[in-house]
This record gives C-alpha cells, sequence and structure tokens, in this order.
C-alpha cells in the first residue's frame, strides 16, 4: 500500500514537473513571435457563404494562395447549420466561385476555371453529378436562377460593332506583320484589372439549367448589371444606363424590367441619381433598391428605396438612417428588408419594415458582418470577422441573433503565432473633431520601451478601417513597430456631412485629422518621435505623398499607387467621373484649381526618403502619376525608390508573391531608416 502510495505521488510529481517546464523542452513548439510574410501562403480564406433554402445546410468559397502556381485558388465547401460535417464539395488547384441553390434545393450552380476559363457549373446534390453549362468565350458572372429551377441568367461581355479603322494594302502571302493599331472611340476605354476594354458591353443571357445554348435578352451598346428575377419567370430586372453619352457624368443608372420571351424592356425608375440592385420581394409586391439622389457630391450616402412591381409609389425607407445600405435581402415574410451598414468601425446587420420607420439593429458587436444569406425558415449565414480574429462563416437567427461561428479556416495557424493587441482610440482633431482609429501594438509589447511607429492610411478616400482582423499590419507589427490606423474626415461610417466634407478640400482637413493622431499616439510615452514612418495605397498613398511635401517630421515613408498630379490623373484614370465630383471645373477650363491639391506641386519641399511602388498595369493610379513624382524627388538628389511590380492592377495582389514583395520593400525601407538597418542587398 504504501509503494502504491509512494509511486501515484512520484507520478503526481512529474506530471506537475511537465507541465511547468517550458513548451520547447515538453517537445511542444510555443507560439511565434508575430505574423510573418509566409504566413500569407498559409492563410485560409471562407467567403460567400449560401444558406440552403431549407435553411439546414450552408455552402462557402474556401480560398488560399498556392506557393507553385503564384496564384489564389478556390473550392467549394458544404457544413450543416450545427457546425458538423464540413467537407468539401469540389477539389482541384483552379478557382470555384459564386455558389448558388437552386429554389428547390437540390442543385448548386457556380462558376469554376477547371477547364481554363470561367464557366457555369450546376451540381446534383444528392448524387455529385456535374454538368457543365456554358461554353462561353468570355467569363460568365452574376449567375441566378429563374424561380422554376428550369434556367439560368447570367451576364457576360458581347462584342459590339467596332469603330472604323483604315483599309490598309494587303499583305504579302507568308508576311509578318506587326499588331494592327488600336481605334479608340469611347470615353471609358480603359479599366482597372481589365486593361483596354474590348468594344463590347455586358449583356444579360439564359440559358437551360440542364445546359443548351445561351440567348441573349439584353440589347444595345449598354453594360447592364445582375439579373433578379420577378416570381412570375417572365420579367428580370437589371439596373443599367440605357440613355444617351451613357459613359458621361453624371454616371446615372436606372431600374429596368425585360421581358424574358422577347427582349423587351421598360424603365421602372427616372430619378436623378443611380438606381441599383433591385430585390424583388417573395411575394412580388415590391422592388427594393438602393441609391441617392445625384447633388454631385465626392460622397452621397447610399439610401434604401422601395416601389410597387410596376415602378409606381417610390418612397424613401432609410429616411433618418445616415449610413450606407449594403447587402439588402427581404426577410422571408415580406415584412421587412435587411440590410448591412457600417457605423463606427463596425458592420453590423440591420431590419427597416416595409411599412418605413425606424431602422432596427439586428446584430451587436464590435465586428464585421458581410455576405449575409437566410432560408425560408428565418435562418442566417454570414461571415464575421474582428479585430483579433479572421473571417469565418457563422450563422444565427433574427430578432435577438448570437452568431455561432461554424468555420475555423485559421485557428491552426494562428496557435503557432503571438497577435499583437489591437487597442481602439478616439481623440480630438484640429477643430476638436472626435477621430476613431485602432493601434497594433507589437506581440511582446513592453511600455517602457520606445517603439517606431507606422502611420497607415486608407484609400477611398471614402472608406473605413474597422475591427476587422488586419493581417498585413499584425505583419509589421511583429517587426517591432506600433502601427496606427485612422477614419479621418472623409471616410465612411460616420454619415454624410464627415464623408463629404472634404470634397474640394482633398487633401486638406483630413491631413490635419491624421497629424492629430500622431500628436496623441506620442503622448502615450510609448513611441520614438525620431521613427515615425508613413504609409499607404491609393487614397492613402497621395496622402503620403502629400505629408512629406508638407512635413519632415518622418523618418521614412512609402506611398503605395497613388495620385500625384490631379491635372494627369484626370486624363488618364480609368474612373471618368472622379475629377467631375472632386473638382468644380475640368482641367481645361481651371487648372488652377488642380494644381493646389497635387501632391507633385509640393515635391520641392520634400526632404523625406521616400519608397513609391505601383503596379504596372494600373489603370485606377496609373503609374506615370508614381514616374512623376520618382522624377521630381530624385531630380532634387532625394532619397527615393520607384518598385514597379510587372503584370501588377490597382492594390497589387493579383500574385501571392507581388504581396509579399510590397510588404518587404516597405519593411525594408523602413528598417533603413527608422531603425538603420541595412537592406538585403546592401543598399541605401
Amino acid at each position: 500500500m504504501t509503494n502504491r502510495r509512494t509511486a501515484y505521488w512520484c507520478l503526481a510529481l512529474l506530471a506537475t514537473v511537465l507541465v511547468c517546464l517550458p513548451a520547447f523542452v515538453r517537445g511542444e513548439q510555443p507560439p511565434r513571435k508575430g505574423l510573418t510574410v509566409e504566413t500569407i501562403f498559409d492563410w485560409r480564406t471562407a467567403t460567400d457563404p449560401r444558406i440552403s433554402p431549407d435553411g439546414s445546410r450552408i455552402v462557402y468559397v474556401y480560398g488560399w494562395a498556392d506557393r507553385m502556381s503564384d496564384t489564389y485558388c478556390s473550392n467549394l465547401w458544404i457544413i450543416s447549420v450545427d457546425g458538423k460535417d464540413n467537407r468539401p464539395l469540389t477539389q482541384g488547384d483552379h478557382r470555384d466561385s459564386s455558389p448558388r441553390w437552386s429554389p428547390d434545393g437540390t442543385r448548386l450552380a457556380y462558376i469554376s476555371t477547371r477547364n481554363g476559363k470561367p464557366q457555369i457549373f450546376v451540381r446534383w446534390m444528392d448524387t455529385g453529378q456535374e454538368a457543365q453549362i456554358t461554353n462561353a468565350e468570355e467569363s460568365p458572372s452574376n449567375i441566378a436562377w429563374s424561380p422554376d429551377g428550369t434556367q439560368i441568367a447570367f451576364t457576360k461581355s458581347v462584342p459590339a460593332q467596332p469603330p472604323a479603322g483604315v483599309k490598309m494594302p494587303k499583305k504579302p502571302e507568308g508576311a509578318k506583320w506587326a499588331a494592327p493599331p488600336m481605334v479608340i472611340t469611347r470615353l471609358w476605354y480603359r479599366q482597372d484589372q481589365q486593361g483596354y476594354r474590348p468594344h463590347a458591353f455586358t449583356h444579360i443571357l439564359v440559358v437551360p439549367a440542364t445546359g443548351g445554348t445561351p440567348r441573349q435578352i439584353t440589347s444595345g451598346d449598354y453594360d447592364h448589371s445582375a439579373p433578379e428575377w420577378m416570381s412570375d419567370g417572365k420579367t428580370i430586372l437589371t439596373s443599367a444606363i440605357r440613355k444617351p453619352e451613357a459613359e458621361w457624368p453624371p454616371i446615372d443608372p436606372e431600374i429596368y424590367a425585360i421581358n424574358v420571351a422577347d427582349g423587351t424592356i421598360r424603365p421602372l425608375t427616372d430619378r436623378r441619381g443611380p438606381d441599383q440592385n433591385p430585390k424583388v420581394s417573395p411575394n412580388s409586391r415590391y422592388i427594393a433598391y438602393t441609391g441617392y439622389d445625384e447633388k454631385r457630391y465626392s460622397y452621397a450616402v447610399t439610401k434604401l428605396y422601395l416601389m410597387n412591381a410596376d415602378g409606381s409609389e417610390p418612397r424613401l425607407l432609410t429616411t433618418d438612417w445616415d449610413r450606407d445600405v449594403r447587402e439588402v435581402f427581404w426577410a422571408p415574410d415580406n415584412s421587412g428588408l435587411y440590410f448591412t451598414s457600417e457605423d463606427r468601425g463596425s458592420r453590423n446587420l440591420y431590419f427597416v419594415p416595409v411599412t418605413g420607420g425606424k431602422v432596427q439593429q439586428v446584430t451587436q458587436g464590435a465586428h464585421w458582418i458581410g455576405s449575409v444569406t437566410i432560408a425560408a425558415n428565418g435562418r442566417m449565414a454570414a461571415t464575421l470577422t474582428s479585430a483579433q480574429q479572421p473571417g469565418d462563416v457563422v450563422t444565427f437567427t433574427a430578432p435577438k441573433p448570437s452568431p455561432q461561428r461554424l468555420t475555423s479556416v485559421n485557428d491552426s495557424l494562428l496557435a503557432s503565432f503571438k497577435l499583437g493587441e489591437v487597442e481602439e482610440i478616439w481623440y480630438d482633431s484640429f477643430d476638436g473633431e472626435k477621430i476613431q482609429g485602432w493601434i497594433i501594438k507589437p506581440p511582446d509589447f513592453d511600455p517602457a520601451k520606445k517603439y517606431p511607429l507606422i502611420l497607415y492610411i486608407h484609400g477611398g478616400p471614402h472608406a473605413m478601417y474597422g475591427v476587422n482582423f488586419q493581417h498585413e499590419f499584425q505583419i509589421h507589427a511583429a517587426n517591432g513597430y506600433v502601427v496606427l490606423y485612422t477614419n479621418p474626415r472623409g471616410s465612411t461610417g460616420y454619415g454624410q456631412e464627415f464623408g463629404n466634407v472634404i470634397q474640394y478640400h482633398y487633401p486638406g482637413d483630413d491631413y490635419k485629422d491624421l497629424m492629430k493622431g500622431v500628436d496623441f499616439i506620442l503622448t502615450k510615452g510609448y513611441i520614438d518621435a525620431k521613427k515615425l514612418t508613413v504609409t499607404g495605397g491609393s487614397g492613402g498613398g497621395l496622402l503620403t505623398a502629400w505629408i512629406v511635401g508638407q512635413t519632415d517630421r518622418f523618418a521614412a515613408a512609402a506611398s503605395q499607387y497613388p495620385v500625384i498630379n490631379w491635372y494627369s490623373f484626370c486624363g488618364t484614370a480609368d474612373m471618368v467621373s472622379m475629377c467631375w465630383r472632386w473638382f468644380r471645373q475640368w482641367p481645361w477650363e481651371n487648372p488652377n484649381e488642380y494644381l493646389p491639391r497635387s501632391p507633385i506641386s509640393y515635391a520641392g519641399n520634400v526632404k523625406t526618403p521616400t519608397l513609391l511602388i505601383t503596379g504596372e498595369e494600373d489603370w485606377r493610379t496609373p503609374i506615370s502619376q508614381t514616374e512623376e513624382f520618382f522624377r521630381a524627388l530624385r531630380t532634387r538628389k532625394i532619397d527615393a525608390k520607384m518598385v514597379r511590380i510587372p503584370g501588377e492592377p490597382h492594390g497589387t495582389r493579383r500574385h501571392p508573391s507581388h504581396y509579399i514583395a510590397k510588404i518587404l520593400f516597405i519593411m525594408d525601407w523602413f528598417d533603413q531608416y527608422a531603425k538603420g538597418e541595412k537592406s538585403p542587398a546592401g543598399e541605401k
């Protein structure tokens, strides 16, 4: 008995010792200090969840970055609403996307690149059998089932009559001539992500759900948006600008009803201002849509409207709601509409009765909810992310939802890393305006130490930072920086006045908001004032270039795909209407309105070492903008470097390796000037 008792206590003591030993001694791997750029290849995404009509299952898109092909891939996965039986529906190193349940839940339509080009496939859910429904040269998108499940509507680009060229001499047999000249007559001739736009227009087609020849139901030199079926299956709704001079500002689409049988089309709206995203009520009595009155604002809050199915009696539902309405869908009982909206850094779900009245908040919390779909029984599926939790699929029911997380696509990866703490802040700007922001601290943060700072500025400028997980910022924090990101005036999520106040003053007071944010964080005592750095992309790249022309308080700057010269930008960028909204007159009418707001005008003031990084196929903020600033800085012998990323559009995320390279170039530049470290290549 004594020997047993002794053995028991010895085992207990041994267990205690093993538990108290460091993890690496026990054979376990302790969490690593912060995320690294390599985790971009290990990262997984769960997006576009679609709940089945009966509310029992959810199909979602599971995405990853492929190391070998340097591309992004995705497959479809399915999970029951109780969180069990999570498994793949499709497999392969290609892209499967846009899953859409048939009305009876027996089939699933989706788009796949498995055979090279994107095509529509249909899967029978009971047997797993599949059929390729289209074989189109141009990629189909925006697929939508007919109410009886016999047809699928979709959009695709359809070639139109090209502009006239010239009659060339006959080419000798066997001769190899250069490619012919390109003839352009359209105002909007180039598009980011796409390049030079072919002389073609986006039309709606329908195809039998069992396959066959697609039939085009729209016509004319107009672009049409996603199709929305009426419940009788005889009519499809869309939004389009079917007007003379459709490409000229203001961009003013209307809602149209299309007869599926003969293609006749009639407008349902005629208001000055965009009318878009039609959504038919389950009983087909009403059509909801989004838009706003055109007042030539640079930013206008998107409202929710309702009209009868024939287009009569249009009325505004969200009268007193001063936030953008997004992702609209009907309650199954026709009682009202759900939508998502951004408010002070969070995105939640809201509801408004069909009779109008006060907007009701459905979900609560500091998180981002999106891609919400609803089943006939009222159960919903969505994605949810928060500051410390990447996006996953959740499910819940109204009116008092408690989102249940169903997937955990990055939990195993994050278990190996220690994340930086995220802290929300509010501070007073120069005029007392309250500005919201966030701080990410290094994983092993010590408030007694002094850290370098990265001020990271969002683009848009009508966009919003929030409480969603910030992968790139966590990587910078793991490299020993405190990261500050804020929502200066001009940001969305704070109402019409706050968003539009910068219209004819950008950059301007938003710059002051950012500087006050830096001043605020310096009062906390753990930032080294001599090691401040600043970066941002697009509108954030513009503000970065603006900042170094106004102050030399930053040790280094990295301007990503910026606007540098508003005058030249208006003639080269793909966004035709931006200058119409941002300036009172065109450049040739009043050049003096453009130069004072262009960073190029202040290049003579710059002392800050500045990195410029842009994709060579960026047509949103063309690389010529970057070239102008780089030439100006190097002419003045300022430390500057231009990084040109081949084949990349706006945002530089077409290839994972390019995204990683962008982060590493910024880290290397900041380390040189804020930490005094040499670059890997040994260059200054």
